[in-house]
């Protein structure tokens, strides 16, 4: 049974139309006790199949250990968002992660970060990208929200 309702399946695949470069999605799960592991898995799946340009990635939090330190994840559902960009080889890590599972207001905003790694750009204006230039050390950003 899908996790996805027909409406949001018909409007996420409408904004995957604009994706200009693959996007991965890495999820981390774990079949005990984590609430939310399966319907987040369920939808990292939906949304993959949805683009050829988005693939999904599952690993278990705990048997793949490694692969979660080294994308610095430490609680689970989990949910890194990476862009795979032609022009420089590998995966590029922008740092997004989504910790439980990205339902209601936060589904809206899941779109949207995977068009933005898909873009490799942020929609921030020059000045703001001249202030942030100037940050010479590690700024570790987290923003809360509450179920809706």
């Amino acid at each position: 049974m899908p996790i996805l309702k027909e409406r949001e399946r018909e409007q996420a695949q409408k904004q995957f139309e604009a994706l200009t470069n693959p996007v991965k999605l890495v999820m981390f799960t774990q079949k005990i006790e984590c609430q939310y592991c399966e319907e987040t898995r369920m939808m990292v799946e939906e949304l993959a199949a949805l683009s050829d340009k988005v693939t999904a990635e599952i690993y278990n939090f705990i048997i793949d250990k490694e692969v979660a330190e080294k994308y610095k994840v430490d609680k689970i559902p989990a949910i890194a968002i990476l862009g795979v960009h032609p022009e420089s080889p590998g995966e590029k890590d922008y740092g997004i992660r989504y910790y439980g599972i990205p339902a209601g207001y936060e589904f809206s905003a899941l779109i949207e970060d995977i068009k933005t790694v898909s873009s490799g750009q942020s929609d921030l204006s020059e000045e703001t990208k001249a202030v942030l230039a100037q940050i010479d050390e590690p700024v570790h950003m987290q923003v809360f929200t509450t179920p809706t």
